[in-house]
């Protein structure tokens, strides 16, 4: 966190490669536009709309766009155009020769999803960055503009370079069935929110929060998607091991991962024991609240331990409209008074 005005934006495509084709053009100019109205300088990276096929095969090149965008002391927030599913192909390039320390700077870095795993890769080199929104997601949201909610936090974000505080958004919004042209204009169907929900243990907790999708979080351990990802994420150390004090985030993908699977994941995260020294979890609320009372249940069944506080449906994630969370930021959570609120840096 700081306290400077965003004038320029890189936007790069880490995972997913799906904002440079032609079917989401109509996004990309509708979020393009939206950012210039803010002000704001765009600079898309030089591979960032090479499209699908090119992105998913040059993982060295979205690595290079990271890394120069990084370096680059004009540009002073890195936006994640989407997230995916292999961005964990990016760690040789950024470590096998201390490639990301060494252009590491502190500049605002915003994305979710896929992105958690380059979240991590920034925690390890020291770099704190956001959780909760990426370009294609929310700049370039089809209704009239961004979601209001989503909107209040990235401004405050360009505006003062971190968030101060994050409440409970009064509505939530179902998935768009579809993302063509002729959705331009037309709002989501929305419904009341209940809040910030305390599952178990004490109302406040503190500490910096780590974290993102489970999804990815479980690729971690679990071949199942790739077999190799596990194998990396070892020899690269992603996962942290010293997890005391700090409040551990869990969202759920757009994949709405079947209780029996979610279950895998909370034991593949218990067996680091990361549940036996986290201070606190957050739980993003899933989208269209798929699950929602399985994942509770699981929840309580697998921590086994009722003092760890654990606080559900909170706007972060998958689930629209999106907050943004700073990660290594002291945070106090306070279910009571329905507040998360990030200590300035001293």
């Amino acid at each position: 966190m700081g306290d400077w005005m965003i004038r320029t934006v890189a936007v790069v495509s880490l995972s997913s490669g799906i904002l440079g084709e032609p079917f989401a053009r109509h996004e990309l100019e509708i979020g393009l536009r939206r950012l210039e109205e803010m002000g704001l300088t765009v600079r898309f990276m030089p591979n960032a709309l090479k499209g699908m096929d090119y992105v998913a095969r040059h993982p060295e090149a979205r690595a290079a766009d990271l890394l120069q965008a990084m370096a680059d002391p004009d540009i002073d927030m890195i936006l994640c155009a989407i997230g995916g599913d292999d961005t964990y192909r990016l760690l040789p390039y950024l470590f096998d020769h201390d490639e990301l320390k060494k252009a590491a700077a502190q500049k605002v870095f915003l994305g979710f999803s896929d992105t958690t795993l380059n979240h991590f890769m920034l925690h390890k080199v020291g770099i704190r960055s956001f959780y909760g929104q990426s370009f294609l997601s929310d700049i370039c949201e089809l209704g009239d503009g961004i979601l209001p909610y989503t909107r209040r936090y990235f401004e405050e974000l360009i505006q003062t370079g971190g968030i101060r505080e994050v409440a409970p958004s009064g509505v939530w919004y179902e998935e768009r069935a579809s993302f063509g042209p002729d959705q331009v204009g037309k709002p989501l169907r929305s419904h009341p929110n209940r809040g910030f929900e305390l599952l178990q243990g004490p109302p406040v907790f503190s500490g910096k929060i780590l974290g993102g999708c489970i999804d990815s979080l479980y690729d971690f351990f679990s071949g199942e998607r790739y077999t190799d990802m596990p194998v990396l994420c070892r020899k690269y150390g992603l996962f942290p091991e010293d997890w005391h004090g700090r409040i551990l985030l869990l969202e759920s993908s757009e994949e709405k991962m079947p209780p029996e699977k979610y279950r895998a994941a909370l034991e593949a995260l218990k067996r680091t024991g990361v549940f036996g020294a986290v201070s606190g979890v957050l739980v993003g609320k899933p989208m269209d609240e798929a699950y929602d009372r399985e994942y509770r249940a699981l929840l309580r069944d697998v921590i086994a331990d009722p003092a760890l506080p654990v606080l559900c449906n909170l706007s972060i994630g998958h689930a629209q409209p999106r907050c943004i969370l700073p990660f290594g930021v002291q945070a106090r959570v306070d279910a009571v008074n329905q507040r998360i609120t990030f200590l300035p840096e001293e």
